[in-house]
Formats: C-alpha cells, sequence, structure tokens
C-alpha cells in the first residue's frame, strides 16, 4: 500500500516539535538528578533564546503535570517512579497502542502521538497519566527498553537519490527511509527485506538499509518468502548446518543396539497425512497371554544425532519448530535427517525412544516403561487407508495389522470417551486445505476432517504425552511442560454476547459447567453456516498453551500432567523433554529451572511466530485462488461487524473479505456496537453477525493479503 507525502523532518515555525517527550526522555535518562533549564538546553543541543524559553515554559507545564518535582528553586527532577511501568506495546492498525503491563490489571493506552518511535511487539517504558474517573488510563512511552524486530519486508519506492520501503506489516505505521549508498542495487518496486539501523528523535521517518532482495510483488516464491521473513524464519539452512548433518554416522551398530531394548520384532506401523514426509511416531502392538494388551508408542530418537553444543543444535534450537505453510514445509531440521535419517519409514530399522504401556480392554494403563529403543515399521499407513480398515472397507491387508488398527480403535474412543467426562474440550476445529498444480497454484479448496483413524493417533499420542510428564512430574523434578490456563471470564462472557444472537448459551458458573457448555457448543454448531466462525470465537477466548518448566495443568486436555514428547522431528521442546526424560532416568538430579525456563520461553515465541505465518500463507492462497472466481456469486456469512464494514466467510471454502460500508448503496448504514449489526437508517434493513449473505469479488490484494466483496443486495 503506498504512502504519501514522505519528509524526513517536520518543522512548524519556531515551535520545538515533541519538546516535552525529549525533556522526558533526558529526565528519564538522567533520573536521580536535578537538572535545570540551561542544562536541558545543553543536553537538547538547543542554544537560542526563544528555544531556552520553550523549555522554561515546558517545565512548568510538566510540573503542573505532575511529572516533575522542584526539589530546588529552578532544579528539577522526574517524580517517583510510581507513574512508570514497563510493558510489551500492541499497536493497532489504526495507529494508536497499547501496553500490556503485567503490574496493572487494565492495558495502558498510548495515543499515536505519545507512541515515541515504539514499534508493535516492543518492550517500553510507559508513564501512565493520573487517571481521571471513568477514563481509560492513558500514557506516555518514555523509553524503548527492547525492540521487538528490526527487519521488516516491503516493497521499495524509489527515486534517483534515496528510496522509502513501505512495510507489509500494517502495524508498521511508518515507512524506511533508505540513503543511496544503502539501497543494494534493489529496484523500484522490488520486494525486499529492510533492516532499521536508526531512529533520529527529530525524524518522522526510520533510517535503514536493504538486506535482501526477494523479488517482485506478486510472485508466488517472493510472497511465500516475504512471509517467513516477516516473522524472522529462515527458509534455508546455513551450508555448516547441511554440512554437519550431512556427516552425521547414520548406521545403527550393534553396539548401539545392545544399549536399547531390541522391539524390532514387535509389529510396528505407522499412520500419517499421505503427503508426510517425517514420521515422527509409529504404534506397536500385542496380545499378552493373559489377554492384555502392550501398546508401544515409538517417538523417533532425535536427540541421538542432535547432540548438545553443535552447530546442528544451535540451529535446531533457534528455528524451534518446523512451519508448515500451505505449499512447503520450512523443517526444524536438515532434509537428511527430518525426511530420512530419523523418519521411522516403512521397512527399515530405527532408533527411537519409546513409552510402552500394558492396557486392559477398557483402555487403563496397567504398567508403563519409558526408554530407548530400536524398532522395524512393518508397514506406512496413510490416515485414509486406516480410516478405510476402520470402516470395515479395506480387505487387502495383513489380518494381524488389520486386528491390531481395530483393538487400537476401540481403545482409543474409550480413552477419548473417558477424558470428554473428566472435562476435555473438543476442538475440533476446520481446516482449510488447498489443491494445488505443480506450479502452486490453488485450483481447489476443500476442508480437512478429523476421522477415526486421526483421533486413534491423537489419543495414543496424548497419551504417551500425558503419562511421560506424569512420570516426571510425581518427581517433582524440573520438567518440560504443555500448559493451558483456564480461560479468562471476561473474554468467556464476551463469547456469550455474540453466540447470544444465534440462541446459543455458555454456563461460567464452574470449571465443570464452562467445558460441558463449550462442548454442547461445540456440537450444536457442527456443521452449520456459522460453525467455523463460533469455533474461531471459541478458540480466542481460550488462554494460549504454552512451554513452561512451573506445571500448572492443562485446561483444554483436562490434564494434571502434559508436554510435548511424541514430535521431536518438528518440535524442540520434544528433544528437551527427551534429553531430560533419559537424564533422570539415568538417575540425575533435577536440573536448573532458569536455563529451561528460557529455552521454553522461546520455543513458544517461536512457535507463535510459526502459526503466523502458517495463517498469512493460508490467506494469501485464499486470495489467490479467489482471483480466479471474480465473477461468480458466493453464499457467506457475516463473521465480523465494525463502523467501516462488514466481514463475509464464505461457507464453501472459508475465504473471508470485506464488504465496505460505503460499497453498500442501497442506505446508508451505521455500525450499532450492541448488535453487532450495521442498521439501515431509511428502511432499518440490518445486516447483523451470523446472517447469511451473498457476494462477489470486488478486489483481491496479494501483497496485503486482502479480499474486498461486493454485497449482492435484494
Amino acid at each position: 500500500m503506498t504512502r504519501k507525502k514522505h519528509s524526513i523532518y517536520k518543522k512548524k515555525g519556531n515551535v520545538i516539535k515533541d519538546l516535552s517527550k525529549r525533556i522526558l526522555q533526558v529526565f528519564n535518562q538522567n533520573s536521580n538528578k536535578l537538572l535545570n533549564y540551561k542544562q536541558l538546553a545543553a543536553k537538547l543541543d538547543i542554544d537560542d533564546a526563544n528555544g531556552r524559553n520553550q523549555i522554561i515554559k515546558e517545565l512548568q507545564d510538566l510540573k503542573i503535570q505532575e511529572r516533575i518535582e522542584e526539589k530546588e528553586r529552578g532544579k528539577f527532577v522526574l517524580v517517583a517512579q510510581s507513574h512508570y511501568y514497563e510493558g510489551i506495546i500492541e499497536v493497532t492498525s489504526r495507529g494508536n497502542a497499547y501496553v500490556v503491563c503485567e503490574d496493572l490489571e487494565h492495558d495502558i493506552y498510548i495515543p499515536s502521538r505519545n507512541l515515541n518511535h515504539a514499534l508493535n511487539g516492543d518492550l517500553v517504558k510507559v508513564y501512565v497519566y493520573k487517571r481521571k474517573k471513568n477514563k481509560k488510563q492513558e500514557g506516555d512511552i518514555v523509553e524503548i527498553l527492547e525492540r521487538a524486530k528490526t527487519e521488516f519486508v516491503g516493497v521499495l519506492q524509489k527515486n534517483k537519490t534515496f528510496g522509502f520501503v513501505v512495510p507489509d506489516d500494517h502495524k508498521m505505521y511508518a515507512d524506511i527511509f533508505i540513503a543511496s549508498d544503502q539501497l543494494a542495487e534493489a529496484e523500484d518496486g522490488d520486494k525486499v527485506l529492510a533492516k532499521m539501523t536508526d531512529w533520529p528523535t527529530n525524524s518522522k521517518n526510520p533510517f535503514g538499509q536493504i538486506i535482501q532482495v526477494l523479488g517482485k510483488p506478486g510472485d508466488h516464491d517472493t510472497e511465500i518468502h516475504s512471509i517467513l521473513l516477516e516473522y524472522g524464519l529462515p527458509y534455508t539452512f546455513p551450508e555448516e548446518v547441511e554440512a554437519y548433518a550431512s556427516n552425521i554416522p547414520i548406521e545403527i551398530t550393534k553396539e548401539e543396539i545392545g544399549k536399547r531394548r531390541d522391539m524390532r520384532k514387535d509389529l510396528t506401523f505407522t499412520i500419517d497425512p499421505k503427503d508426510a514426509k517425517d514420521f515422527d511416531d509409529a504404534l506397536s502392538f500385542m496380545v499378552l497371554e493373559n489377554g492384555d494388551y502392550e501398546i508401544g508408542i515409538h517417538i523417533a530418537d532425535v536427540s541421538h544425532y542432535v547432540k548438545e553444543k553443535t552447530v546442528l543444535e544451535d540451529e535446531a534450537y533457534e528455528r524451534a519448530t518446523s512451519v508448515y505453510l500451505v505449499d512447503r514445509v520450512v523443517p526444524m531440521l536438515p532434509e537428511i535427517l527430518s525426511n530420512n535419517v530419523c523418519s521411522l519409514r516403512p521397512n527399515e530399522e530405527k532408533l527411537t525412544f519409546s513409552a510402552v504401556f500394558k492396557m486392559n480392554e477398557k483402555g487403563h494403563v496397567l504398567d508403563s516403561w519409558f526408554g530407548r529403543t530400536v524398532i522395524y515399521s512393518d508397514k506406512r499407513f496413510a490416515y485414509e487407508d486406516a480410516q478405510e480398515i476402520i470402516e470395515g472397507n479395506e480387505t487387502d491387508v495383513n489380518e494381524s495389522i488389520k486386528e491390531a488398527i481395530l483393538t487400537l480403535d476401540g481403545l482409543a474412543k474409550k480413552i477419548r470417551k473417558r477424558r470428554m467426562a473428566e472435562g476435555a474440550i473438543s476442538f475440533d476445529k476446520t481446516e482449510v486445505r488447498f489443491n494445488l498444480d505443480e506450479d502452486a497454484n490453488p485450483i481447489g479448496v476443500y476442508v480437512k476432517e478429523s476421522k477415526d483413524a486421526n483421533k486413534l493417533i491423537e489419543e495414543f499420542m496424548l497419551l504417551a504425552n500425558r503419562k511421560v510428564a506424569e512420570f516426571i512430574g510425581k518427581k517433582k523434578k524440573t520438567f518440560i511442560y504443555r500448559v493451558h490456563d483456564e480461560p479468562n471470564i471476561d473474554k468467556l462472557g464476551l463469547l456469550q454476547g455474540i453466540i447470544s444472537k444465534f440462541g446459543y448459551r455458555i454456563d461460567t458458573n464452574s470449571r465443570e459447567s464452562t467445558s460441558d457448555s463449550l462442548n454442547k457448543l461445540l456440537a450444536d454448531v457442527h456443521g452449520k453456516a456459522e460453525s467455523n466462525m463460533i469455533e474461531t470465537l471459541t478458540i480466542r477466548s481460550m488462554s494460549k498453551a504454552i512451554y513452561t518448566t512451573e506445571n500448572i495443568g492443562h485446561y483444554g486436555l483436562a490434564f494434571d500432567y502434559y508436554t510435548h514428547f511424541t514430535s521431536p522431528i518438528r518440535r524442540y521442546p520434544d528433544v528437551m523433554a527427551h534429553r531430560l526424560l533419559q537424564y533422570y532416568l539415568d538417575g540425575g538430579d533435577s536440573v536448573k529451572v532458569d536455563k529451561y525456563e528460557e529455552k521454553c520461553k522461546h520455543s513458544s515465541e517461536r512457535e507463535y511466530m510459526a502459526s503466523k505465518a502458517e495463517r498469512d500463507s493460508i490467506k494469501y492462497m485464499q486470495v489467490k485462488y479467489m482471483q480466479d472466481h471474480q465473477d461468480q456469486e458466493f453464499v457467506g456469512v457475516i463473521s465480523g461487524v465494525t463502523e467501516w464494514g462488514i466481514y463475509v466467510e464464505i461457507i464453501e471454502n472459508k475465504c473471508e473479505g470485506m464488504v465496505r460500508i460505503k460499497d453498500i448503496r442501497s442506505d446508508y448504514f451505521i455500525f450499532d456496537e450492541k448488535q453487532y449489526a450495521l442498521i439501515g437508517q431509511a428502511d432499518k434493513r440490518m445486516y447483523q453477525l451470523g446472517d447469511q449473505v451473498t457476494v462477489t469479488v470486488k478486489n483481491t490484494d496479494l501483497e496485503r493479503k486482502h479480499l474486498d466483496f461486493n454485497l449482492v443486495e435484494e
């Protein structure tokens, strides 16, 4: 999106711009010192009488505001720190912001004029004004303590002597000025990665340099790489990492087998998506003499190959997760490991880390064993293949494998039923998938369904994760937990306000009633036009699941103990869990918390960035798909209502776009916040959240990943 009228410096007559902010910055940097107007003038490089007079006047204003205190005649100091807080700033698309502070119950509102060059996600120091009655807390950013990011993807607007990079990120409110010697041979209109190098106090725009030319906007690879780089996610491995991975010894020696439980003769198979190449997990199955079952959950032993204090380990930690975009996977580990050495491919011996359970026919665990193993996978199934067996439609399969899958399916259903009865929430969220041609163009959209085969694998992976966490947790030793806090009551209140428009309700009187009513809500909306919208809103009302060493349980799964153990090829926390489990199995003492808590925090942050990149890639592909359907009418559901228009989600393909209020020609509409509706002033026609409407495509913007619709009015 083009921004015009660039100017680096703004002057307004002889008035010094942002003087109060600049004075407060000096006081903040000299918080314990008394300063007079002459000292301030010197620190601000103001040497004329008019400027000094403005400082004197500003000092009196700041004194009245109780932001500085006159300790001696003409000498001032910053007020006590009770009005100053630290927090993370969240910039809105309109340019204002909020600072989220752990020490305050409510977020601090920051008008755009008080941002002081703070950007979305920065750790900042904020001055909070004394709160007037019925007024929200408002503040000034007085210091940027830590930048969240300094590299931005955008389009270069270039002239003869300089250029500006217009960032793709709509929360980045300033274009980046690029001097002629920092253009790196980029051409006008190129999509680039720019690094912000400086932001002078009196400059409207930050200064920067171009560090990578990505290509032309709209080109497929350019846009996909742009998505990754926007979130600081790499799409290639450094040469030294690839070289190290290629030289790892991959032979499974007799000596190594001798250190492990040998389970190569046990019936073993994998069930994964049909297009998967990295097989993290396998199941083994055996009927015991007494009629009970021995079930092994075997996980790739990544920690055997990825050793600490190596370049491979450093790269895996930095990435922390694989990223699953619409048309590709950006793996955490080089392909030789992720798709080959570590992947539990059929008809190959593999080194694994296993959780082996003895279970009865009711799906109760009678005994557990954890340790390193060696396995041989007899068969690789896609979910569709396993589903055919479960539904009785597959006859051309080994009887012992067929019996194993059917038995495991029965056990999984019993385990799941108990889990739901104990308060777990059934989030079977609709997932949009694309059929792509050989050039990665979307030629079809479909919704991924979670069937019995998917749930079979899910239940046994959940079982392994829970039992590993329980095994260590009850020993009171430091471990990596995947936790999920209880939902915020205010967010549930907002959800109730929305779903009541559709005739649904939730009961938040207790933990049990909340989970029961959420499950009823999700079951009731399943298959209905508004299902995807309500499922999304329900998920947003939940707390975010994170990694931490502090176990508070997992609300959504109704588990007291839970970790991630089953996907070390694609998740770094699972690698940490493997290492710690083996360390404790070997008799090690509890490790120090701080080191692992920092790694947990990093892993949670990288997971969040990866999920944002994945969502952006879906939005990009949806826009690309809709480019070829501009003359077609679609039935959709109003999924959002704002003062500037309505968001509509197309029912058949889940693509979402906006109908702007100015494009609804039949009447003059205003936004009614209480009813989540636009209401026509002449005939009182209402467009309300959840209403079905018909739309056509007005505009597709691949760079902004945005769709505009026209409303087909009756």
